[in-house]
């Protein structure tokens, strides 16, 4: 019985020890953290089948429809463990939108597209994590941030919805999803699956910093985001047979698909029917869609002169 007394007061000590320890070493780890908040204005870029450049459609921002350009906007929280790697958690939202009748009309293979007349819009609300990367902090000679400027690389995975929409003759606005345009979940049509509206994302990048003050910095970044879905504008393949809208579809909405299925202007077509099996859209490459955002962002910690004093010289 004698042995259980400093048996407990061994287990005590270390007890206390490892608390100890683990506080200094959290209250360390967020020291030596920095937190970054901000908000991100921008330009919002559809890239799809609709619309698009002169001749046939190309990628990135040789297909761009400045016109149908909108308006990004969000708010991002960051955390750095050190100065040259940081981490971002960011919300942003903005409207994509495509319209064949944006295509230019110079007698080249875009003039299918101005024919087909097809158009959407969407609201895009967009949630991810990621990594971004500062390699021109290993070459900084000065441990003060005011003046500094800092270019990185971005990478990341995140979430979007959207919902594409266009207006029916009577000028409603209609939700296409539903409406299954291309055959998407017809048994005659096994290959074409019915498409989700919120879809995984992996956002990729580059933008620089410029600190105006030690806790405060301006920025600009270009955000491409890459897909797995050719969807978005519920344009991907081919004209289905609308005989097949009346069998899956209510009577109201069946009307509707087979209204906004097949828009087009083709001089050589006199009915819907004849475009059955033709080129639709191009599934070879999936939709995608990139921002240029002008960023605002705060430190909310600034470290003390000591722990300055405790920082590699090497890297500042």
């Amino acid at each position: 019985m004698k042995r259980i007394v400093p048996i407990a007061r061994v287990i005590v000590i270390i007890v206390i020890t490892v608390s100890s320890s683990l506080k200094s070493f959290s209250q360390s780890i967020l020291i030596r953290n920095k937190v970054e908040v901000g908000i991100g204005l921008g330009p919002l870029f559809f890239l799809g089948d609709l619309g698009g450049a002169a001749g046939i459609g190309r990628t990135f921002i040789k297909d761009i429809d400045y016109p149908l350009t909108k308006l990004s906007k969000g708010l991002f929280v960051g955390i750095a463990p050190n100065e040259w790697l940081g981490f971002r958690l960011a919300v942003n939202t903005g409207v994509l939108e495509g319209d064949d009748a944006e295509a230019p009309n110079k007698g080249g293979d875009e003039v299918t597209r101005l024919q087909r007349n097809l158009n959407f819009t969407s609201r895009m609300w967009e949630g991810y994590v990621a990594v971004e990367f500062y390699p021109s902090v290993f070459l900084e000679q000065y441990e003060d941030l005011k003046g500094k400027f800092r270019p990185y690389g971005i990478i990341g995975v995140g979430v979007y919805h959207f919902n594409p929409k266009t207006q029916d003759n009577s000028g409603n606005w209609v939700a296409l999803q539903p409406l299954h345009t291309e055959g998407q979940g017809f048994a005659e049509y096994p290959d074409r699956k019915v498409y989700k509206l919120t879809q995984a994302e992996i956002p990729m990048g580059f933008g620089f910093k410029y600190y105006l003050k030690e806790n405060m910095f301006i920025g600009l970044e270009v955000l491409h985001r890459k897909l797995f879905t050719d969807y978005v504008d519920d344009v991907s393949t081919n004209y289905i047979d609308p005989i097949y809208f009346d069998k899956y579809l209510s009577p109201a909405d069946a009307a509707l698909a087979k209204q906004l299925n097949y828009r087009g202007t083709y001089s050589s077509v006199t009915r819907p029917s004849d475009v059955v099996g033709a080129k639709r859209g191009d599934p070879k490459q999936n939709d995608a869609f990139f921002s240029t955002i002008l960023r605002l962002g705060w430190r909310l910690r600034e470290m003390s002169g000591a722990e300055r004093q405790l920082r590699c010289p090497l890297y500042y």
